[in-house]
């Protein structure tokens, strides 16, 4: 993996590149199916299952708090990117605008295009979690998930949902498209949890 594309981090990096990552010199993209194309005007975000229903337009994101964040990202196919500078809203932020109910323990992530991850509720209310809608200062492009993706940095990227259109609350767990193919349920980078151990 290491070379023109990759390399091994040395061990200074120990704390921040989990075990049988490389690093990314560039930025890669990596999509399932086709790429959505999304129009700032036409995008909505719905809040559905256990909560209170609730439909985010662009300018309702835009009217809450903005943050800008900077974090690692961490590809299932073994390649880290350090450093990653993103703008958005607060998952937490996100939240506070609504009612969850009790009953509530698990979130399935629904997106433009169909695909869909699931995340525990304690993984999805991290303070370190956001939406994003801007990329190294530019609006993120539709090939990594523009206008809106979700950002879970402490986890594998493919919980990382690009294009998301919905955010479905459950009471019980339940896989997502990654998930019912074998990838692992939660999807620690640093227990490596690739696949499922069911």
């Amino acid at each position: 993996m290491a070379g023109k594309f990759f390399e091994k981090p040395g061990p200074e990096l120990a704390d921040r590149v989990p075990p049988g990552q490389n690093l990314a010199k560039g930025f890669p993209v990596l999509t399932y199916g086709e790429t959505p194309e999304i129009r700032w005007a036409d995008w909505r975000l719905t809040l559905s299952g256990l909560v209170q229903p609730k439909t985010f337009t662009w300018d309702d994101l835009m009217a809450l708090p903005q943050s800008d964040f900077t974090t690692d990202f961490h590809c299932v196919t073994t390649w880290s990117k350090l450093d990653v500078s993103w703008t958005g809203v607060k998952i937490t932020d996100l939240m506070a605008t609504v009612e969850l109910d009790p009953q509530a323990v698990h979130v399935m992530l629904h997106c433009y295009g169909g695909y869909t991850t699931n995340l525990d509720l304690a993984d999805f209310l991290r303070p370190e979690n956001f939406l994003a809608h801007t990329l190294n200062g530019e609006p993120l492009p539709a090939e990594r998930g523009g206008p809106v993706r979700v950002v879970v940095p402490h986890l594998y990227a493919w919980k990382s949902a690009k294009w998301i259109s919905n955010l479905d609350f459950l009471a019980q767990p339940e896989p997502g498209f990654w998930e019912r193919h074998g990838y692992h349920m939660r999807g620690n980078p640093w227990a490596t949890e690739r696949y499922s151990d069911r």
